[in-house]
């Protein structure tokens, strides 16, 4: 196996570390009170540090096969669903923690079944799809809005140290605010890529009928 796809991999071995600072222990009746303390504080921006090492590699992964001309099919299908896995299982958790809405994620998760779906009907004609310029734009807008969104509780403390007068709940309001705009531009370009997508691959989608 190739570095580009063990990159990939590793992408995918850092999601549960992820989201171990993201989400409070809830285990039946065991909850380790001083670790759920933290989680809830600051644990967010230490599964944003993670995740920022774990969105590297996707960079990396790409620019070392271009340059030394590794790419491969296999590389194609590790890369699209290291993504694919590590921003969905971030989504969903910031929906379990109520940070943002199940109704975008939604949107997101059933773009990705069907872009995923064209794919498969493509394989079975022999075609492995890479990642398309506006998909990568798509997944790029959604990782910035994840990152600032596990970033907010440190970026409301950094405000309140400089603007001490300043109301917390009125730095939170436009610390989320600005989350839920970077979030909602990522939501519309996955919707409009997954209608690229569409339009581009109807063909897939028409072969064989009369």
């Amino acid at each position: 196996m190739n570095l580009p796809n063990k990159l990939s991999i590793l992408r995918i071995l850092f999601i549960p570390f992820v989201l171990l600072f993201m989400l409070p222990v809830h285990f039946f009746s065991f909850e380790p009170q001083s670790w759920n303390v933290f989680i809830l504080d600051m644990g967010r921006v230490v599964a944003g540090v993670l995740f920022i090492l774990a969105s590297l590699t996707d960079f990396a992964d790409g620019k070392i096969a271009r340059k030394y001309n590794l790419i491969t099919n296999l590389g194609k299908f590790l890369d699209s669903l290291a993504d694919k896995m590590l921003v969905i299982s971030v989504l969903v958790a910031l929906v379990d923690i109520r940070r943002i809405s199940s109704v975008f994620v939604a949107i997101i998760v059933l773009r990705e079944f069907a872009v995923t779906g064209i794919r498969l009907l493509a394989s079975e004609k022999g075609v492995v799809m890479a990642a398309a310029m506006i998909g990568k734009i798509k997944t790029v807008t959604q990782m910035v809005a994840i990152i600032y969104i596990l970033f907010e509780p440190l970026f409301v403390k950094i405000i309140m140290q400089i603007l001490t007068r300043s109301s917390l709940d009125d730095v939170q309001s436009v610390v989320i605010n600005i989350g839920n705009v970077f979030f909602l531009v990522s939501v519309v370009m996955t919707i409009i890529s997954g209608m690229d997508y569409l339009i581009k691959n109807k063909h897939y989608l028409t072969q064989g009928e009369k």
